[in-house]
C-alpha cells in the first residue's frame, strides 16, 4: 500500500451541494477500491493563478489516502469524464524519513554533547582558572 495525495479543482459555477456530491462520489471510490482515506481537505473557493476553462477561481479539494495504484487511475478516469473538474493531480507521497531532519537532529545532539563536555571541563578548571585569571587581571591593571 502506498500513500497518495490527489488534488482537484471544481468549477465555481456549480452549487455547494453539487460540489459536495462530487467530493463524496470521489471519496467513495477510494473505499470501493479497498483504500483508506487518511484526510479529506477542502480549501473552498480560491482564486487561480490563471484562467482555467474561462474561470478565474475554483473550489480546491485534496484527498490524502493509502491504497493500490488502481485508485488514482480510477479517480483520473472519472475526473476526465466530468466537465466540472477543471484540473487534477495525483502524487505519490514519500514514505522514507526526511534526511534533512535526521541531519539537523544529529547536529543538535552533537552540539549538546560538546557543550556539556566543555561545561564539565570549565567547572572542573574553575577554581584554578578563576584564581589565575584574577592574578593576571591584577598584573595588567598595575602594569
Amino acid at each position: 500500500m502506498r500513500l497518495y495525495e490527489t488534488g482537484f479543482l471544481i468549477a465555481p459555477n456549480i452549487t455547494d451541494e453539487e460540489a459536495e456530491a462530487i467530493i463524496q462520489q470521489m471519496a467513495e471510490i477510494v473505499s470501493q477500491k479497498n483504500g483508506k482515506m487518511i484526510k479529506l481537505d477542502k480549501w473552498g473557493k480560491r482564486r487561480t493563478a490563471y484562467a482555467l476553462k474561462k474561470f478565474n477561481e475554483a473550489a480546491y479539494v485534496f484527498f490524502h489516502y493509502e491504497g493500490g495504484p488502481d485508485i488514482p487511475l480510477e479517480l483520473a478516469r472519472r475526473f476526465r469524464q466530468m466537465d466540472t473538474i477543471l484540473r487534477y493531480l495525483t502524487v505519490v507521497k514519500e514514505t522514507q524519513p526526511n534526511v534533512r531532519k535526521k541531519k539537523k537532529a544529529a547536529g543538535r545532539t552533537r552540539a549538546k554533547e560538546s557543550s556539556s563536555e566543555e561545561s564539565a571541563e570549565d567547572q572542573a578548571a574553575k577554581p584554578e582558572g578563576g584564581a589565575a585569571q584574577a592574578k593576571t587581571g591584577e598584573e595588567v591593571s598595575h602594569g
